[in-house]
């Protein structure tokens, strides 16, 4: 299972996003999109998710019809519902009187694999923002999707959360051979649980592999104008140490 771009673009009016882009997402692997503020990534995942129009194609190699699970950067947040039936809403557009005791089962199963269990009475428009991050990936989750799209799914949690979040989302992937696409802005979480990285600039891919290929020092004083010391850390996981902005071109 897999998902090929080839020659994808993507514009808004005259101006465009995506320019060119060929990738292949493979399944049972995390593809982590990088790149600097307005590289493209969530344009790219829109795309894929087939939220966004856009040229070039968009291939799904033995997915199933409907098995996308995509989680925007800002989900928003339905205040009159609370977390348990937010995440129902994953598996169901629309709450009947009567939900099957064993969807609420499967949907609370999800909640306590990310930690939230104890927030399922609460209503969502109480909770935080890392809170809600979290919601809305157990609500992708109990979809059970083939596909899964993750924009920026970190961006407003803590370093333990964030972590936790990550890992699970790794073993899944592996686990249940997920294809999985995940933007991320943290490079050195993006090269500690991702298999390959796609490296994006004004659109455009600059470099795509396992990240000890994409994560060079002159690759990212090239595309992010930051020096930095790329090292391997005891652990085995690239690592960079980012140390200066460099002046622009």
């Amino acid at each position: 299972m897999q998902v090929v771009l080839d020659g994808l673009e993507v514009r808004y009016g005259a101006r465009t996003a995506v320019t060119g882009v060929g990738l292949a997402a493979r399944g049972g692997e995390v593809l982590a999109l990088v790149g600097p503020n307005g590289s493209g990534k969530s344009s790219l995942l829109r795309a894929v998710a087939g939220l966004q129009r856009h040229g070039g194609s968009v291939v799904f190699e033995g997915v199933p019809r409907g098995g996308i699970g995509f989680m925007p950067q800002d989900s928003g947040a339905r205040t009159g519902l609370t977390v348990l039936e937010t995440v129902l809403l994953g598996r169901h557009r629309a709450l009947g009187w009567r939900v099957p005791a064993a969807e609420v089962a499967r949907a609370g199963d999800v909640l306590r694999s990310l930690g939230i269990a104890h927030l399922a009475a609460r209503p969502i428009g109480e909770l935080s923002g890392g809170q809600r991050q979290m919601v809305f990936l157990a609500q992708v989750l109990a979809a059970e999707p083939a596909v899964l799209l993750l924009d920026e799914p970190t961006s407003a949690l803590d370093i333990r959360h964030a972590l936790q979040l990550l890992a699970l989302v790794r073993d899944l992937t592996r686990a249940r051979g997920l294809v999985t696409v995940v933007a991320i802005h943290d490079l050195n979480a993006a090269a500690r649980f991702a298999d390959r990285m796609a490296l994006l600039r004004d659109g455009r891919l600059m470099a795509a592999g396992p990240p000890d290929a994409v994560l060079t020092e002159a690759t990212i004083a090239e595309v992010y104008r930051v020096a930095a010391h790329v090292h391997v850390a005891p652990d085995g996981h690239v690592a960079i140490s980012p140390s200066r902005a460099l002046a622009d071109r």
